[in-house]
């Protein structure tokens, strides 16, 4: 007996993948926020150690593009939960008889 192949409609692939890095994103965002701890401290060479400012300004990007990005993920959920919805009430609704 052949094995059947598992068909996944487009647009709920589409929505697991989109749930899967919404569930990704704060790992990512601990992963980028440990960046600055492996930056070269100096004391001797002020060449080579990054200031604190630059620190900061990288972990403040880090959390704006962080909110950037939940943000997008967001409204393209938001529209793909509201067309699933729109479509499920169109097909749930019982012919008469």
């Amino acid at each position: 007996m052949p094995e059947q192949r598992l068909f996944l409609e487009r647009r709920s692939y589409r929505m697991r993948r989109m749930m899967d890095a919404i569930r990704l994103l704060p790992v990512l965002g601990l992963c980028l926020w440990l960046v600055p701890v492996l930056w070269p401290r100096s004391a001797d060479d002020a060449d080579a150690a990054i200031s604190t400012s630059t620190a900061l300004m990288y972990i403040f990007s880090i959390w704006m593009g962080l909110g950037l990005i939940s943000w997008v993920l967001w409204l393209r959920t938001r529209r793909s939960v509201a067309g699933q919805s729109d479509q499920s009430t169109v097909f749930d609704t019982p012919e008469p008889r």
